[in-house]
């Protein structure tokens, strides 16, 4: 009776163990963070991230399925806006669950497709492996209430430093917003730039905030303070 007991309490031991160990695996990296790294396979070849990337901007987006209708048009929408963000320096990799082969094949169908009667764009950046759920389980894409086997949607916005600036998580059933992706990092390189802030619905060209008044910013006729605690300025 005593060893039966033992051998139970060892096993409730060893399970608990387990799935605080897969819980702790899958948590969220948060904003400040350095981004994990990873060594996987992709449709461009092998991928060490972030060192492959340099000094450039990083945008990681994860993907539930291949050749399901949303993702589809999320990449063939990031296709069309690679020019864009190659002026911003970033680079976008894509992660999923399912194996290279199937990115393989999914790419070569999506850049035959005329999606919103525009031209197909080839596709340039890397759709990466992640079969064995390793890269999910560091950025936490594994949400388990919907799914321990597909990533949700989710975005993380990674800076030359590769610090996690911003993260975005979406449902499976809604597709991402890519222009506000996009504004979100011109708005970041914009406070990285200029020291400013970037008031509620924010557009590249619209006026900014000061995080303080100084003696200079008192001189500058750009500068309009909307109260004491607000201070605008104009671009």
């Amino acid at each position: 009776m005593k060893k039966r007991l033992v051998i139970i309490v060892l096993t409730v031991f060893s399970m608990n163990g387990l799935w605080s160990q897969e819980k702790t695996n899958n948590s969220i990296p948060l904003i400040g963070s350095t981004a994990p790294s990873f060594t996987a396979v992709s449709t461009k070849g092998m991928i060490n991230f972030p060192v492959d990337y340099g000094r450039n901007w990083k945008v990681l987006f994860s993907h539930p399925k291949d050749f399901t209708p949303i993702c589809s048009s999320e990449i063939m929408e990031l296709a069309q806006m690679q020019d864009k963000f190659d002026k911003l320096n970033v680079k976008i990799i894509v992660i999923s669950v399912d194996p290279l082969s199937e990115h393989q094949s999914w790419v070569s169908t999506l850049d035959t497709l005329n999606y919103k009667n525009r031209a197909p764009v080839p596709i340039n950046f890397a759709l990466v492996d992640d079969d064995n759920l390793s890269i999910s389980r560091k950025y936490g894409m594994l949400h388990q209430p919907t799914s321990t086997e597909r990533d949700v949607r989710g975005v993380f916005i990674v800076d030359p430093e590769n610090t996690i600036r911003a993260m975005f998580f979406y449902p499976l059933e809604i597709g991402r917003n890519l222009d506000e992706i996009e504004r979100t990092i011109i708005a970041l390189q914009t406070h990285d730039s200029m020291h400013v802030l970037t008031p509620a619905n924010w557009k590249p060209g619209d006026d900014v905030f000061l995080p303080y008044e100084d003696d200079k910013s008192r001189k500058d006729p750009e500068v309009y303070k909307i109260s004491w605690f607000i201070i605008g300025k104009r671009m």
